[in-house]
């Protein structure tokens, strides 16, 4: 969780919101990732969605069935379904995010019946210096 705390810090140091993704299999790390929305123009750019195409990109396979994705924010709608999709193993994550998450909060992606694959959660690593990044980082937008 350390690394992906770390792509978070760069993100942050981007004006990208500080969510960073690091995706591991077999103890090495086979992605990072930190937010990049802004930077891309583009949307879909999450910290999760970025080191999912990238491991699927390393190990040439559109699934990760053996590899665990760490996050520091619970992933949104959008990224639940490309972890589902990708069929990763475990999910681990910071914090929560009450209003656009999609795993503990929100619509739960993974307890839906239409949900075809769910990983296992592990929700609360380094919840405390995830949290205090994204506060840090919007205390600084507001003041602007």
């Amino acid at each position: 969780m350390s690394e992906a705390l770390a792509e978070a810090s760069a993100a942050a140091s981007r004006g990208e919101v500080p969510v960073g993704a690091v995706v591991v299999r077999g103890g090495r790390i086979l992605a990072r990732a930190g937010n990049r929305t802004r930077e891309l123009n583009d949307p879909t750019a999450h910290a999760e969605m970025l080191a999912i195409r990238m491991a699927c990109a390393e190990i040439r396979s559109e699934r990760l069935t053996d590899a665990d994705l760490y996050v520091t924010l619970e992933p949104c709608a959008m990224c639940a379904a490309a972890v589902s999709f990708a069929r990763l193993r475990r999910l681990y994550f910071g914090a929560t995010d009450e209003k656009g998450g999609a795993v503990v909060s929100g619509g739960r992606f993974f307890a839906q019946p239409t949900c075809h694959h769910a990983p296992e959660i592990y929700p609360g690593m380094a919840e405390t210096e995830s949290a205090g990044l994204l506060r840090a980082f919007f205390r600084l937008k507001r003041a602007e």
